[in-house]
């Protein structure tokens, strides 16, 4: 059996643009990624995953943020106040929908001890946390994540690689009734300055097997056969949180409109943002930053003119699908609680499949090129 590997290690790369040295967020200059990972006995299978936008101290600095939702059957605790200010000023955390109190709870503690003026002195803060329903796998309701576990996810957070499936948030999720869980991607745009990039995270765990695509392929069709046995979320259709961030210089409204084509890259996995999903996406861009305490005359941000957002947006289509590519081909198999089993992605057939694809499409370029030439 091939063992899991990302998707391009695969040999399938996804779109145009390159990516960054990890086809990371963490490609982002700043924005650092840390995990708690709760897997214990047959029923616990849930975590905790951190995005920290920026080093330093987020309060005192806050960024421009924006989002996007496509589907609300959802939660992003703090997501009315960032869609009111245009400013994210803690870090982004994700858990399972059950714990959102508890993690919210974790991450006021934690923010308060670095910045103890918090309340007192300055405002008070709303923590962006998003959820996705584990309880396919994991004992939802049984109160296991706790402020331990958001502390070892902001504690732990660092740059570079990401690692990816079925951990932190994403330890019991399901996309396409295959493991998935956290990935990510990134790609560099370089016709807007060296350094120019878009990273993205995913918790993934939405869609039915027949659905998924990956960059057009129909996996999903090809491999539902083998599993038709398997127990399925029969009423459950899931979700997905989406944590885009770059280094961009744009506005709040701009990351909108950006969040807003990470949503196509998620339906052009599969997704049709079903009644009972919720498709969220959170955005921030690491290039303004306002000083918390400072009351000027004007705030000078940077931001790039409308008509050159273009090659983001293509950008960001191709970073978010290759993250919930990357989450489903690092999964590993999974059972959980009541004894149920989720399969990963077969790779050797995803990639068998693909050559195929490949083949005929290249076939029928070269013919039709052929015939023009003639």
């Amino acid at each position: 059996m091939m063992p899991r590997q990302r998707l391009r290690d695969l040999g399938i790369s996804i779109g145009r643009f390159p990516t960054g040295p990890w086809n990371a967020i963490t490609d982002v200059p700043g924005v650092m990624v840390g995990q708690s990972t709760i897997i214990e006995g047959t029923d616990k299978r849930t975590g905790v995953t951190a995005v920290l936008p920026k080093s330093g101290s987020i309060f005192h600095s806050p960024i421009v943020g924006g989002h996007f939702v496509l589907n609300g059957a959802g939660e992003v605790s703090g997501l009315v106040q960032l869609a009111e200010w245009g400013v994210l000023e803690t870090p982004i955390l994700l858990t399972n929908t059950l714990s959102v109190g508890a993690v919210s709870h974790g991450a006021v503690q934690y923010m308060v001890e670095q910045s103890p003026g918090i309340g007192t002195k300055h405002d008070v803060i709303i923590p962006v946390v998003g959820e996705c329903d584990d309880s396919f796998l994991n004992d939802i309701a049984g109160d296991h994540v706790t402020a331990e576990h958001v502390y070892e996810a902001l504690r732990s957070a660092r740059s570079g690689p990401v690692e990816e499936g079925s951990v932190g948030s994403g330890t019991g999720m399901i996309t396409c009734d295959l493991k998935a869980g956290i990935g990510t991607a990134s790609r560099v745009v370089a016709s807007l300055g060296d350094g120019t990039t878009i990273g993205v995270l995913v918790m993934s765990n939405f869609g039915r097997l027949r659905d998924l695509r990956i960059d057009g392929l129909p996996i999903g069709r090809r491999i539902e056969p083998m599993f038709a046995e398997l127990e399925k979320r029969r009423t459950l259709y899931g979700s997905i949180i989406c944590v885009l961030g770059t280094n961009a210089p744009v506005s709040s409204k701009q990351l909108d409109r950006l969040c807003k084509r990470a949503a196509l890259g998620i339906g052009r996995a599969g997704s049709y943002a079903a009644h009972g999903s919720g498709e969220i996406i959170v955005g921030f861009s690491t290039a303004n930053a306002i000083q918390r305490g400072e009351l000027p005359d004007f705030h000078h941000l940077r931001q790039l003119p409308d008509r050159k957002m273009d090659a983001l947006y293509a950008a960001t289509i191709e970073a978010t699908e290759e993250a919930i590519a990357n989450a489903l081909c690092m999964a590993e198999p999974m059972i959980g609680t009541q004894s149920r089993f989720v399969p990963a992605l077969p790779l050797d057939v995803l990639v068998e499949t693909w050559e195929a694809w490949r083949a005929v499409e290249q076939r029928g370029y070269e013919g039709s090129a052929g015939s023009r030439n003639e």
